[in-house]
């Protein structure tokens, strides 16, 4: 156990963090794997913008990389493309 106060803080604010970036992180996969899901052309084209801006957003906070948000937003139009 840490033996100094700001040990204790530190910990308590790495925790607060890594919940609250396992919460947005998890919004995302979860708006990713609807677009997949979807089979109608104009619903993923309406959908894309918003799950492109969730995953901009999620690299910006560095709680993905930024490749991989590139990577998955590139699959997502290819895939937008394919229907």
């Amino acid at each position: 156990m840490a033996n100094h106060k700001s040990a204790l803080k530190r910990i308590r604010q790495a925790e607060k963090k890594r919940v609250h970036n396992k919460y947005f992180a998890k919004t995302a996969r979860n708006a990713v794997r609807k677009l997949r899901d979807t089979s109608e052309k104009e619903a993923a084209t309406e959908m894309y913008p918003k799950v492109a801006a969730m995953l901009d957003k999620l690299a910006k906070r560095n709680i993905i990389h930024k490749n991989k948000a590139s990577n998955l937003k590139s699959k997502l139009a290819k895939h937008i493309n394919k229907l």
